[in-house]
């Protein structure tokens, strides 16, 4: 007779082939914290370390027919969306959510890769903030995702300030904003939660340009750490615990010839079953 069942994260988010960012970011982390992890493909990027060379699209229908397959069966304790690079996809993400029961979603607004490549249109970033942010119990843009959201430079500590409360404005619940590409000896990420509150995590600045998926395995953790059934200032708490240990853990390896991946299992945890009640 079955008596437990593992924490689950869904992932609905695009490809990567050389494995540091995307879903396969996505799996390793839940995997490494101990949950079980599902996922529905959005896209095909093609992609290396280098960066991005070219994104082939996945029919609406099929990601549609992915998300109901899961949901149908393996009902996820959290969702992490990541890559959503058309109006088209957000409506059918959104729309084909709806239809079940609330679950918490972690949402990355990937719209712009390590490598600096711009990976989103311009018409979708409307449909995003009009239809997504609503459902998402916590978004992580990093600086140049909050420069698009927030429609102004973010450089600086200060800058990031100004652009959180610009982008609360846009009726996101809770925002994480990710302060990796301050170029201090010290660098600040910002949690704005949605009762106005903010919130500083600070670590040290880490030299290396291994950072390939680091958005990506940052909101997996959370919504690991969700999951897991911890709250989402602790899971944003652990969570970038997580990311600097992964960062840090993997400065010394060499792979590829650009911006190399995380170290993912530096402390992998083994699945995590609880007891069905």
């Amino acid at each position: 007779m079955k008596k437990y069942k593992y924490p689950s994260v869904l992932t609905i988010a695009g490809f990567d082939g050389s494995g540091g960012a995307g879903i396969q970011a996505d799996i390793k982390t839940t995997s490494a914290l101990g949950c079980f992890s599902t996922s529905v493909l959005t896209a095909l990027p093609v992609q290396n370390t280098r960066g991005v060379r070219k994104i082939y699209p996945i029919p609406i229908e099929a990601v549609e027919d992915q998300i109901r397959a899961i949901l149908e069966d393996i009902v996820p304790d959290a969702i992490k969306i990541g890559m959503v690079h058309t109006p088209q996809l957000v409506e059918t993400i959104v729309s084909t959510l709806s239809g079940y029961k609330k679950i918490p979603v972690v949402f990355d607004p990937v719209m712009v890769a390590t490598s600096g490549h711009r990976l989103i249109e311009e018409e979708t970033i409307k449909a995003i903030t009009e239809k997504l942010f609503p459902i998402a119990d916590v978004i992580t843009p990093n600086m140049d995702e909050a420069a698009i959201l927030a429609d102004m430079k973010v450089v600086s500590l200060d800058d990031l300030y100004t652009a959180g409360k610009k982008i609360k404005q846009l009726g996101c619940k809770n925002i994480l904003l990710k302060g990796g590409h301050q170029e201090t000896p010290i660098i600040t990420s910002l949690f704005y939660d949605e009762d106005g509150h903010y919130h500083s995590f600070e670590s040290s600045k880490l030299n290396t340009n291994n950072t390939h998926g680091s958005g990506c395995t940052l909101s997996s953790a959370i919504a690991a750490y969700i999951a897991q059934g911890k709250t989402l200032y602790d899971a944003v708490s652990l969570g970038q615990q997580y990311i600097y240990q992964a960062i840090e853990n993997g400065m010394d390896v060499q792979t590829g010839s650009g911006n190399g991946p995380l170290n993912h299992f530096f402390n992998p945890q083994k699945l995590i079953k609880n007891e069905m009640v």
